[in-house]
Parts: C-alpha cells; sequence; structure tokens
C-alpha cells in the first residue's frame, strides 16, 4: 500500500518559469577525476553565466556528501544511491527552470545513466573532464590520493577503485595545461544555445 502522493506546482508550469527566468534550464553533469578541475570550472562557469543574468545553482559532491548524503559510504551500492538522490534533487530544480551545475565523480557508466535518465536526456549535459590521473594526483588540494595510497582511504576512485571513461559526452575537456578561462570559455560557448530562450 501505498500513502505517498507527490503534488505538482499550480501556480506555474516549467515552460512558465523558464519564460519568467529568461532561460531554458539544463542540468550541466561535471564527471572526471578527483583534482580534475570539476568544481573549479563550474564555479567558474555560474560566475560567468550569473553576470550574464542567468540563474544558476551548483550541486557540489562534497556538499552533498557532507550534508544530504552524509549517511551514504562509498561502497558500490552507497554511490549509485548518492546518484540517485542527487539527479532527483537537480531534477527539483530543473523544474523551476534553473541551471544546474552537478560535480560529481560518478565513476561508472551505470551511474551516469542513471543520472541521465532520472533527469531526462534533453535536459542533461555531460562534460567529462580526461584530465589525466598523474596531474590529478600531482595537484591533490586535498590530499586524497596521498592517504588512499597510504591505505588510510579506500575504494578511491583512480588509485583502488576504477572510472570508467564516459563514452558519449557532450563535450571532453583535459584541463591539464589549460587555463580555466579557456575551458569556461568551450563550456559557455557550448551551453548559451542550449539556455537561451
Amino acid at each position: 500500500m501505498n500513502d505517498i502522493y507527490p503534488i505538482a506546482g499550480r501556480v506555474t508550469s516549467r515552460q512558465a518559469k523558464e519564460q519568467q527566468l529568461k532561460q531554458r534550464g539544463i542540468v550541466v553533469w561535471f564527471t572526471g577525476l578527483s583534482g580534475s578541475g570539476k568544481s573549479t570550472l563550474a564555479l567558474a562557469v555560474e560566475r560567468e553565466l550569473s553576470a550574464e543574468g542567468y540563474l544558476c545553482h551548483i550541486i557540489d559532491g562534497d556538499n552533498v556528501r557532507s550534508a544530504l548524503n552524509s549517511d551514504l559510504n562509498f561502497s558500490d551500492a552507497a554511490r549509485k544511491e548518492n546518484i540517485r538522490r542527487v539527479a532527483e534533487v537537480c531534477r527539483m530544480f530543473l523544474d523551476a527552470g534553473i541551471i544546474v551545475l552537478a560535480t560529481f565523480i560518478t565513476p561508472r557508466e551505470e551511474l551516469r545513466h542513471l543520472a541521465r535518465h532520472i533527469i531526462g536526456s534533453d535536459d542533461f549535459v555531460e562534460i567529462y573532464l580526461s584530465t589525466p590521473l598523474e596531474e590529478c594526483e600531482r595537484r591533490d588540494v586535498k590530499g586524497l590520493y596521498r592517504r588512499a595510497r597510504c591505505g588510510s582511504v579506500v575504494n578511491f576512485t583512480g588509485v583502488d577503485s576504477p572510472f570508467e571513461p564516459p563514452l558519449t559526452p557532450q563535450l571532453t575537456i583535459d584541463t591539464d595545461g589549460r587555463s580555466v578561462a579557456e575551458c569556461v570559455d568551450e563550456v559557455s560557448q557550448y551551453l548559451r544555445p542550449r539556455i537561451t530562450l
């Protein structure tokens, strides 16, 4: 017996909200190894699009893991549940006409497919930061690779847990040797026709 009855807003539709915001909502899913530049790039894209009048919101893996999904570990089942919850939250923002910039390692194709399925293919843009492991590990801004190599962090993607490169991302960007501004320009040029009404 199901006692849950989801409601839908009756004041305005998604399309009406997008008209009000003068933009098309979309979910931009940044995937790649830790240290590949996902959060850095998303923050810079948010800054640029916001300056142009677009309403964006970043949903970052560390922020979600420290709050909404603080009950989850890094087992395969927990990673799947993490992405399922995140995709559902992204879909809620999308229904409000907001441009969502989601930054998640999302190491397996199955997980990215799950996110795309929940959000909807027409509203899902996958950007793969293909920065090599060596460069990500050299940056190691959080010290996670070092700790994973010492065994104090387990199931760490790129060390003792694999990363499956996306099969068909809309954009592939290697941040190694490129400025943030160059990467932002590439992302923004791709997004503008898709978010402009």
